[in-house]
């Protein structure tokens, strides 16, 4: 089976899907100014929009990464997702502190979800 691939740049893809699987790169906040949960939200709003363009949605991950630059933000961090995620269907899910590529951005999530039937 081919893999699909969207906004396929020099270093990355946004989106490869494969197998009725998709799997987006990590996401996060382009508005660097904001505080944890700013950045949290806005992450999610790509990945809500990268989701709906592969054929899928919040309610069908599969697995969720969440690095966050310090775990000082873990309970902001938490307040946004507790907010967005589909209850009844919340993914396996880990969250690490981990030192990000760019020092301004205070949260970075990677999903992996099913397409809808």
């Amino acid at each position: 089976m081919a893999v699909i691939r969207h906004h396929v740049g020099p270093r990355l893809s946004e989106i490869a899907i494969h197998n009725g699987t998709v799997y987006l790169a990590g996401q996060i906040a382009e508005d660097t100014d904001q505080d944890i949960t700013g950045q949290t939200r806005e992450v999610l709003g790509h990945v809500d929009r990268l989701l709906e363009e592969a054929n899928s949605d919040k309610s069908h991950l599969l697995s969720v990464q969440i690095y966050i630059s310090d775990l000082v933000h873990f309970d902001g961090m938490n307040a946004v997702w507790d907010s967005w995620v589909a209850q009844g269907s919340t993914p396996p899910r880990a969250t690490v502190e981990a030192k990000l590529a760019n020092p301004a951005c205070l949260v970075e999530i990677v999903v992996v979800a099913a397409q809808r039937s």
